[in-house]
């Protein structure tokens, strides 16, 4: 049986809770996603969860893509909690499609002991497209969160992927700007057959190395992480089409670069507050969906 080693960065935080156990019941949830392609249309064929999880039916909400089945995570727990472990498996049949987010940004709350432990894996076989686009992660005070995140794609398959990290509660109170212990997370990519296309891990330990400095975070408060995996062809394009600037004005910065072994596209933006950041994503977003699926992104919809 092969056992997952604990990341170095988890070690200060293994300590169990003096309430409910770390992945203990209440704090195991799962959720399991399928979209297959149906008598023309894109379904959500298969959909297993355990709370705190779940999701209701797809949507076909998307003006742009009516064919498009939309399913919103939604968490009954109110944010991610101490010792919380949560475990979630998306898959796209071939030539299916899907779109994944969430109903609204991800708290995760203070931590006194133990961690909380997030662990995805993606799969997209031949010719599917799946756009995950979650809304921002918000770490408190003292938090520590863990993300890994496992992609399985085909050479003709598209994954739109992107991450918001705010710097925490900037507005609470006098403010919790980057006062979270640890934020880390890992994106591996690779082919069906197991050739490895790329690893990506950013981890964030404020208290370890301070973030309000060049080349890391500067005076920007909010991050943007978008990985493009996709074929060569659509990615030249999108590459062509995509901002690459710095707007001092408006307080915020975005690039476009490759990933390698020819796998796609990573975009990162930087920004002083959410929206702009959501702004940004949702332009290359623009961009992508046109190129592979020929089809426009709705306008964004005003209780979002």
């Amino acid at each position: 049986m092969n056992v997952t080693p604990t990341p170095p960065e988890l070690a200060p935080y293994l300590d169990e809770p003096a309430q409910l156990r770390s992945g203990g019941f209440g704090k195991n949830a799962l959720l399991r996603l399928r979209f297959e392609r149906r008598g023309g249309r894109s379904i959500l064929a298969f959909m297993e969860r355990r709370a705190p999880l779940l999701v209701q039916k797809a949507l076909y909400c998307d003006e742009g893509m009516p064919d498009l089945p939309v399913v919103f995570i939604i968490s009954n727990a109110g944010g991610i909690l101490q010792g919380d472990r949560y475990t979630m498996d998306f898959a796209v049949g071939p030539g299916a499609c899907g779109h994944v987010t969430t109903q609204a940004a991800t708290k995760i709350h203070e931590m006194d002991a133990n961690h909380a432990l997030q662990t995805q894996e993606l799969t997209l076989d031949e010719g599917s497209y799946l756009e995950y686009i979650p809304e921002a992660a918000i770490p408190f005070a003292h938090s520590r969160f863990l993300t890994r995140t496992k992609v399985r794609i085909a050479p003709s398959a598209t994954l739109l992927y992107a991450e918001t990290l705010m710097g925490g509660r900037k507005y609470y109170r006098d403010g919790e700007r980057y006062r979270f212990d640890l934020f880390s997370s890992t994106v591996a990519a690779e082919r069906p057959t197991g050739e490895s296309l790329f690893v990506e891990k950013f981890r964030v330990e404020p208290a370890r190395s301070p973030v309000f400095r060049p080349g890391v975070m500067d005076d920007f408060d909010v991050f943007g992480n978008v990985l493009l995996l996709t074929p060569p062809a659509i990615a030249d394009a999108v590459a062509a089409r995509a901002v690459s600037a710095w707007n001092k004005a408006e307080g915020w910065a975005a690039g476009v670069g490759r990933l390698p072994n020819g796998a796609g596209l990573v975009y990162k933006v930087v920004g002083k507050e959410t929206s702009l950041v959501r702004a940004r994503i949702r332009e290359f977003w623009s961009i992508v969906r046109p190129e592979v699926a020929g089809r426009p992104v709705p306008p964004e919809f005003a209780w979002r």
